[in-house]
């Protein structure tokens, strides 16, 4: 009976959270549809023609600034992927998205001190671009 209660306990907390989340999913689903209105397939593929390293420091930059959680990250590096982005630049701003936080620098600062954050965030930058050209070549897969 005891694991009957835990069981429909964390089904419905589990509902709850699909709850919270899909209005931003959603939002980020409008997003996309609005950015693909507004900027085409040249404009961006146009902007990532450069050699791997610049691809990969220019997906770094843009995940860094942008950040947000990983679940909606991978929606916008699909629609990415889709649109001629080279995977070295999606795999940067993935990694990116999810572990520098410039947006909430002041925030991190607060509660956790300056030289830390600070070192944390330039420390995640560098990972990411080795790490997202690391992964593609491990993969097996150059764009």
């Amino acid at each position: 009976m005891k694991g009957n209660k835990t069981f429909t306990g964390c089904l419905s907390r589990a509902a709850q959270n699909m709850g919270k989340s899909f209005p931003v999913i959603a939002g980020v689903i409008l997003l996309i549809g609005l950015f693909q209105s507004y900027v085409s397939r040249e404009q961006l593929a146009s902007l990532f023609t450069q050699s791997m390293w610049q691809n990969t420091i220019l997906g770094t930059a843009i995940g860094s600034i942008s950040g947000g959680n990983a679940v909606t990250s991978y929606i916008i590096g699909g629609e990415l992927l889709k649109n001629g982005v080279s995977l070295f630049a999606v795999t940067a701003f993935l990694v990116a998205w999810v572990t520098v936080a410039v947006i909430q620098i002041p925030a991190e600062i607060s509660f956790l001190g300056t030289r830390f954050t600070l070192y944390r965030n330039a420390l995640n930058f560098i990972f990411s671009i080795l790490i997202s050209i690391v992964l593609v070549y491990m993969l097996g897969v150059i764009s």
